[in-house]
């Protein structure tokens, strides 16, 4: 219940909402747990879900001629789906993973979508969201354009340090688009 609460206030700063709207977000909400290298879900599935990293750091992978490729990471209060597939209904090519022992809230996301047309200010909150997440997705793909890997290692220091530290080189490396060679450097020369 408290996970459900902190959740609720996250959303409600993000923009705010009546009790009946928070009410109504609660009853679609379950906490899901899931293992450190456990799969929320899995590749070839489709998403039917919105979920919010509310502890533990989570990641999107795929696989590209073999080789395991994290597309994002999720950390505290991050929202983490699979927009292609949520938004299309298609089994995706890429998974959820926790990286860590991770607590999930899931928002079934047509239940979610109906509750727009009764409470305005739920679809006011989650355009908001959907806005931050698009405008993070354009800032990641300019990232990968114009800043250098060491830039870009930093910014992700930034938002996270101390979790950041704990993620396995080999996932930072391929979100970073580096070998953990190139990483180890970078590491080295700014630590």
């Amino acid at each position: 219940m408290e996970q459900l609460n902190k959740f609720l206030n996250y959303l409600s700063a993000i923009s705010p909402i009546s009790e009946k709207a928070k009410e109504a977000i609660k009853n679609l909400c379950s906490t899901l747990h899931i293992k450190k290298n456990n799969n929320l879900q899995s590749i070839g599935q489709t998403c039917r879900t919105i979920y919010f990293v509310v502890e533990g750091t989570a990641r999107i992978n795929y696989f590209k001629e073999d080789k395991d490729v994290t597309e994002y990471f999720a950390f505290e209060n991050d929202m983490i789906i699979r927009a292609e597939s949520l938004f299309t209904g298609r089994p995706s090519h890429k998974a959820i993973q926790a990286i860590s022992d991770t607590t999930f809230i899931a928002i079934p996301a047509t239940p979610l979508f109906e509750l727009f047309e009764k409470h305005h200010e739920v679809e006011r909150l989650f355009r908001k969201i959907v806005e931050r997440s698009y405008v993070d997705a354009i800032n990641r793909l300019e990232s990968l354009q114009f800043h250098t890997a060491e830039e870009r290692y930093q910014a992700l220091i930034k938002k996270s340090p101390a979790v950041v530290r704990e993620i396995p080189l080999k996932h930072i490396a391929s979100y970073l688009g580096i070998t953990q060679v190139s990483l180890s450097r970078i590491r080295a020369a700014i630590s």
